[in-house]
């Protein structure tokens, strides 16, 4: 007998779209929360951990400052911020993840035009993926719910 040979990589590609109801909200809590990571980041005692003489990681503070400076002025930095992908797949069992990306970005939306779908081929170009003549993608609309 042979064994039946199964899948071991899947990608799983999910595209959300999200309407900002309060720009300021969003800001604020994305702030807090890049401030909350950098205390984190800090030791007790003020010193940067990870660093021989306890001195602040130039790169660090300064790709710190560059994600202020982005979520302040693009919403779609601030969701990036905030929104971790990978936990829920963290949780899975049986699975390991090996590979990531995600970025968000602002885009225009009607729900009501004919040629809005979720994805396209150009994504499948983009991220290297063969037509397999399967209908695995689907379309969920959560505001009906």
């Amino acid at each position: 007998m042979s064994t039946p040979q199964t899948t071991r990589f899947v990608r799983l590609r999910v595209d959300l779209v999200l309407e900002i109801t309060d720009a300021d909200a969003l800001t604020g809590t994305a702030l807090e929360h890049l401030a909350a990571e950098r205390a984190a980041a800090t030791s007790p005692d003020g010193f940067r951990e990870g660093t021989a003489d306890g001195s602040a990681d130039g790169n660090f503070a300064a790709e710190h400052t560059h994600t202020e400076e982005a979520v302040r002025e693009d919403a779609a930095q601030a969701i990036a911020s905030l929104v971790d992908p990978l936990t829920p797949v963290a949780e899975v069992p049986g699975v390991e993840l090996v590979q990531a990306s995600w970025d968000s970005e602002t885009i225009e939306y009607d729900p009501d035009a004919e040629d809005w779908t979720v994805g396209d081929e150009e994504d499948d170009a983009y991220y290297g993926i063969e037509d397999n003549e399967t209908d695995d993608e689907e379309a969920v609309d959560v505001t009906e719910r």
